[in-house]
C-alpha cells in the first residue's frame, strides 16, 4: 500500500481529479459540501500551467460540476463516464434506461431519512453513510434491480450507484486521452474511493501514475493524506507560493 507522497507536477502531464473526497472534504450529503474559496483559481491556474490537460472524473453530473466550480468549466466526465465533455465540445452522453429505477428504491426504502436516494437522470445514487448499519442491504437492492435492468452497480464509500454499463472512470481517461489538450501527455489520476481505482489502473498502464487522497488500499504509486494536502500539492505544481 503506497504511502509515497506523490512527485512536483510536471509540464507534460494530463491531470486526472476526482471532486468529494479529492478537491472537497466529504459531507453527511452531497449537498452539504463545502468549496474553499480558493479552489476555482488554484484550478484555472493549475489549467493554464497544463497547457488546458485538466480533468474533473466524477460520479456528479458535469452540469453540478460547474455549479460547484463556477465560473470555471473544466473538460470532465460526469456519472463515472456516463457523461463526457472534451475540451471545447459539447457534452457526450452513453444513455440507459433508468427510468423508475429512483422511485422503485424510494419505495423500497421507504421514509427512512438516513436513505438518501440521489437521481441523477442516467444514474441513481443509493448513499447510507447516515445508516451505515444497512450497508449491506443497501448494496443487495441496488445490485438486484441493475441486474433486472441491464445496468451496473458500482460501491463506493458509503453509497452505491447503479450506472449505465461500461460507465467507469478508467473508461473516461481513455477517451480524454485520445484528443488535445490531453493526447501525448502523461496521465496522473488522483482519487480517493473505490470508484476512482479504474482511473488510477489505466492512468498508470498508460505510462502515467495514481495518486491516493487518504487511508484504505489503493493500486496508486503515490498518497496524499487529506484533501488540504491535495491543494497544497497542486498549487506547488501550479507555481502558487503560500496560496493554501
Amino acid at each position: 500500500m503506497a504511502s509515497t507522497p506523490p512527485p512536483p507536477l510536471a509540464h507534460d502531464i494530463a491531470l486526472f481529479h476526482d471532486l468529494d473526497g479529492s478537491l472537497l472534504d466529504l459531507a453527511q450529503r452531497p449537498d452539504d459540501v463545502v468549496v474553499a474559496p480558493h479552489l476555482p483559481g488554484l484550478l484555472e491556474a493549475l489549467r493554464h500551467r497544463l497547457g488546458g490537460a485538466l480533468a474533473i472524473v466524477t460520479g456528479r453530473q458535469i452540469q453540478t460540476v460547474d455549479r460547484l466550480l463556477f465560473p470555471l468549466q473544466l473538460p470532465a466526465a460526469g456519472l463515472h463516464g456516463a457523461e463526457l465533455r472534451r475540451a471545447g465540445a459539447a457534452t457526450e452522453t452513453r444513455p440507459a434506461a433508468t427510468d423508475g429505477l429512483a422511485d422503485a428504491l424510494r419505495r423500497y426504502f421507504g421514509d427512512d431519512p438516513n436513505i438518501l436516494i440521489e437521481d441523477k437522470g442516467m444514474a441513481v445514487a443509493v448513499h447510507y453513510r447516515l445508516a451505515p448499519e444497512r450497508a449491506a442491504e443497501c448494496e443487495a437492492v441496488a445490485s438486484a434491480l441493475a441486474s433486472a435492468m441491464g445496468l451496473a452497480a458500482t460501491k463506493g464509500k458509503m453509497v452505491i450507484e447503479v450506472l449505465p454499463p461500461q460507465a467507469n472512470k478508467g473508461y473516461a481517461v481513455q477517451s480524454l486521452m485520445e484528443q488535445a489538450p490531453f493526447a501525448g501527455r502523461k496521465p496522473v489520476f488522483v482519487g480517493d474511493d473505490l470508484t476512482d481505482e479504474n482511473g488510477i489502473l489505466v492512468a498508470q498502464a498508460m505510462g502515467g501514475y495514481g495518486v491516493k487522497v487518504g487511508a484504505g488500499p489503493s493500486a496508486a504509486r503515490y498518497r496524499l493524506g487529506s484533501v488540504l494536502a491535495v491543494h497544497r500539492w497542486l498549487a506547488a505544481g501550479a507555481g502558487l507560493r503560500n496560496f493554501v
